[in-house]
């Protein structure tokens, strides 16, 4: 799932990529979750572009928002919201890689990096992520096999490829 067309106008002076597809995805989970979308489908699988927006970073606020969940706990929220997966897409920062870890199961997350839209910026996080200490498997699951796994089948990643 990746934000594209805001509901309405940018903040004049600053591109809507700075701040608001990163809360544009967090308002889409909260919905999703909301109206219990994963729990009715239980296979649907859906991948959250940019490291899930705001969501790692502000999932326990979202999780204890009084009357939004009905009777669902804490714990109950928070594992609807780790269903989720995450790409990296500019979110290999040192303050947003460690929040996204922090939250997600590592299995949900996945290689991304946002090109062609972001090529200045690409470099850039591929080196957070590539110098954040991760175990082998880890690192391997993330720049690879979580992917794999998630579209078994897929032709070009059985090939090798990694476009």
């Amino acid at each position: 799932m990746h934000p594209s067309q805001l509901p309405g106008p940018a903040v004049p002076g600053v591109p809507a990529y700075v701040a608001d597809y990163l809360l544009d995805t967090t308002r889409a989970v909260v919905n999703l979750v909301r109206h219990r979308v994963l729990t009715r489908h239980p296979g649907l699988r859906v991948i959250l572009a940019h490291g899930g927006g705001f969501l790692p970073y502000a999932s326990h606020r979202v999780a204890h928002a009084p009357n939004v969940w009905g009777d669902r706990t804490l714990d109950q929220v928070l594992a609807e919201l780790r269903r989720f997966h995450f790409d990296t897409a500019l979110s290999s920062s040192p303050a947003g890689l460690p929040s996204l870890l922090a939250f997600a199961d590592p299995m949900n997350i996945h290689y991304g990096s946002d090109w062609p839209f972001a090529t200045d910026d690409i470099d850039y996080f591929l080196a957070g992520l590539e110098s954040h200490p991760l175990d082998d498997t880890t690192r391997a699951a993330i720049d690879r096999t979580n992917s794999a796994r998630l579209f078994a089948g897929a032709a070009f990643l059985e090939s090798g490829r990694s476009e």
